[in-house]
């Protein structure tokens, strides 16, 4: 073999091995810029170890991360997909499909039974992969069932929230949700049940207007977004500039709209802890 073709095969044997290194080896924190190993990211519960930025994560990964193992996930009540036959530049129809296909979830919201530390407990999440968390006539009807669940297992109810707000394509029927999810809180306090909410980044519109903000206990994490109208129509409403830091979870803690503000790493035990308190007092 001449020195050539040597040449030529080491080349390719080096292409071959590049085409063989995976896409999605490193990710970039959307916040310093840091580029990160995706499996270190990942084991650090998708914080970013330089600034602390707390990346969204989807339904499995929260729900993996708060509940003990072996916690069973409840089926999704169906309902009429596009009651409004809504139609902007695509079919309401091929949205829905289209999300459903790129997550493992029937809609923005998924409820599982399981405990924390030992503590029984119904958590709901929200997922902003879906439709950017958005809150349907589905997501309302999930909400209630978990709620409904929580009863009959006598148990507390956490809400992970993660929401642009309500759906549009289903126009009155989504802001309907608003005051449907508020009777079924009604009824969970009747019952002597805890009701805790997790603000994730970001909770905004009709979802911060109802359930996001009627908790016993507010928990949210580091930098989260939380408001209901965005800042630039606040600024221009009342002529102003907004304070540093506005509409941010800190922002919020400092002003009494949120109870405390939790690194994700100490989530689970917080909840455990508010949980052996307030499951305790209930019974």
């Amino acid at each position: 073999m001449s020195w050539l073709n040597r040449v030529r095969n080491s080349l390719s044997s080096l292409g071959a091995a590049k085409e063989q290194i995976p896409d999605n080896l490193w990710i970039k924190c959307p916040n310093c810029g840091e580029m990160l190993f995706t499996k270190d990211y990942e084991a650090n519960l998708s914080v970013c170890p330089r600034c602390d930025h707390h990346g969204r994560i989807g339904t499995d990964a929260r729900l993996s991360q708060i509940l003990d193992a072996g916690f069973e996930v409840l089926p999704s009540p169906r309902v009429k997909d596009d009651p409004l036959k809504f139609r902007d530049s695509k079919k309401y129809t091929d949205r829905l499909k289209a999300a459903r296909a790129a997550n493992p979830h029937h809609d923005a919201l998924t409820n599982a039974l399981g405990t924390i530390d030992g503590h029984r407990a119904v958590v709901g999440v929200q997922d902003f992969f879906f439709m950017a968390g958005s809150m349907g006539v589905a997501v309302g009807a999930a909400f209630v069932s978990g709620v409904e669940r929580a009863i009959k297992e006598r148990a507390p109810y956490i809400i992970c929230t993660a929401a642009g707000g309500a759906r549009m394509q289903e126009g009155i029927l989504s802001l309907m949700q608003m005051p449907k999810a508020t009777v079924a809180l009604r009824r969970l306090k009747a019952a002597g049940l805890p009701y805790i909410v997790v603000l994730t980044d970001p909770t905004t519109g009709g979802v911060t207007a109802s359930y996001a903000m009627l908790g016993d206990i507010h928990i949210a994490e580091p930098g989260c977004l939380i408001g209901f109208a965005g800042q630039r129509v606040i600024q221009d409403t009342i002529r102003e500039k907004l304070p540093e830091g506005f509409q941010r979870a800190e922002y919020l803690h400092a002003h009494g709209m949120v109870d405390m503000v939790v690194r994700r790493p100490e989530l689970k035990a917080t909840l455990a802890m508010l949980l052996s308190y307030m499951c305790n007092k209930a019974a």
